[in-house]
């Protein structure tokens, strides 16, 4: 079971997926490290009102305050190639970049390792670690479907942002659940958030 498991931010729409996600890591035990890409911030202030930027020390309090936690995550800068999450040494036992952009996923594919994020990504796939993307875009272009592929056939898991309908949502926060839920179950995380099929 994966005790550290790295959460990655980008600038896709969806930044409540992640933060529910390292939320619900930290309520499970796991240690969480973070890190939000340039974009990702912005995205995350615009749509939760949360501001990861500045002193890491302040963003991480005012990480603990939105998610009412008060342990289990380390907040790291995206350019922090010094973090051990860029060695193989000193890799997590699982990433997941949940939301994760086009460009992030491209970048991932070709093996740019421009920033921590990108280089601890890559860290996983030659380390042969469990590597969960969650895309969340649409519609997608040939070179967004073959940069998946290429991902999925370098031993990524690809987790769309596709939430269901058949437990019958009441909320965003059911629609959210239901996405995090499927990341917990492929990192083999207990869990409650959806109600499963054929369950009452």
């Amino acid at each position: 079971m994966a005790k550290h498991i790295f959460v990655a931010l980008t600038g896709a729409s969806g930044s409540m997926y992640g933060l529910r996600l390292v939320e619900q890591l930290c309520l499970s035990g796991y240690q969480v490290t973070f890190s939000a890409s340039c974009s990702g911030t912005a995205v995350c202030r615009e749509e939760t009102g949360l501001d990861l930027s500045g002193d890491l020390s302040k963003a991480l309090q005012r990480l603990h305050d939105h998610l009412e936690i008060n342990a289990g995550v380390t907040l790291v800068h995206p350019d922090d190639l010094f973090c051990g999450a860029a060695s193989g040494s000193s890799a997590p036992d699982a990433m997941v970049v949940c939301p994760c952009s086009m460009g992030t996923l491209a970048r991932i594919a070709v093996g740019t390792s421009g920033n921590l994020i990108e280089r601890c990504a890559d860290v996983m796939l030659k380390e042969r670690r469990p590597l969960l993307l969650v895309p969340r875009e649409t519609p997608l272009s040939d070179i967004h479907l073959e940069n998946m592929l290429k991902l999925s056939r370098s031993g990524a898991r690809i987790i769309p942002a596709m939430p269901a309908f058949y437990s019958r949502p009441e909320s965003v926060l059911d629609l959210v659940d239901f996405v995090v839920g499927k990341v917990l179950d492929q990192l083999g995380v207990e869990h409650d958030l959806y109600k499963r099929w054929g369950t009452d």
